[in-house]
């Protein structure tokens, strides 16, 4: 996946544009002791429009994410790619630089009022949301600078059970979920305690992710996104 200019993802590619990452407060969060939201989004030629946690992507789509919690704290993403490329995402300078996140807000990932443009062979790229209360905050180490295999050689599938009224694809298996910990977790994220994120709730409302957990966070988190793509 990949950031750039005019709406790209080795993986993605970042497209960048000038506008605010901070839209204004929504509904109250009142799930969980603790709760994130995670819409994504895709641009067609009539905007930019929500779709479904497990919508299967073609090469050179333009996408981006929605995120909100009811709780303080920072926010990083890191993707590991279906070409075995392990970045950060956010944040970095092309995405978006401030990554404390205020409780009851929406931001925009990236930050920046770009996107991500899908690229790489296909199959899906593994999205860590790492997220860390105000309270137990230190700054995620750099990924290490080498790269590794794919994540998986698995490719989408449409999942006939699932009707979409617009004729979409869509991967049951893509989408928020609990770290796979048969996967050997990237080197910079070790620090993030496991039976903390297998505490974590999964929920889809609609078509958002809802990531939740039962009891007040005491210590950072992660999660996967498994972004599929053709």
């Amino acid at each position: 996946m990949i950031l750039s200019h005019s709406p790209v993802w080795t993986g993605l590619i970042i497209l960048a544009a000038a506008s605010s990452a901070l839209f204004g407060q929504t509904r109250a969060m009142t799930q969980g002791a603790n709760r994130m939201e995670l819409t994504l989004e895709f641009q067609d030629k009539s905007g930019w429009r929500v779709v479904d946690p497990g919508y299967v992507f073609g090469k050179d789509d333009q996408l981006r994410f929605r995120f909100k919690t009811n709780f303080a704290g920072h926010l990083y993403v890191m993707n590991h790619g279906t070409s075995g490329t392990y970045t950060r995402l956010f944040p970095r300078q092309d995405t978006g630089t401030e990554n404390r996140v205020v409780a009851g807000k929406e931001y925009l990932v990236p930050a920046t009022g770009g996107s991500f443009r899908v690229e790489g062979p296909g199959g899906f790229d593994i999205l860590y949301w790492v997220m860390t209360p105000e309270k137990s905050y230190k700054p995620l180490p750099p990924p290490p600078p080498a790269t590794g295999g794919a994540p998986s050689n698995l490719r989408p599938r449409c999942d006939d059970s699932i009707l979409r009224a617009r004729g979409e694809c869509v991967d049951s298996s893509a989408g928020a979920q609990a770290v796979d910990e048969s996967r050997r977790m990237p080197s910079n994220l070790k620090s993030v305690p496991a039976g903390r994120s297998r505490q974590l709730v999964f929920l889809k409302e609609q078509e958002q992710s809802v990531v939740s957990s039962p009891e007040p966070l005491a210590g950072p988190v992660v999660y996967e996104f498994r972004l599929a793509h053709r």
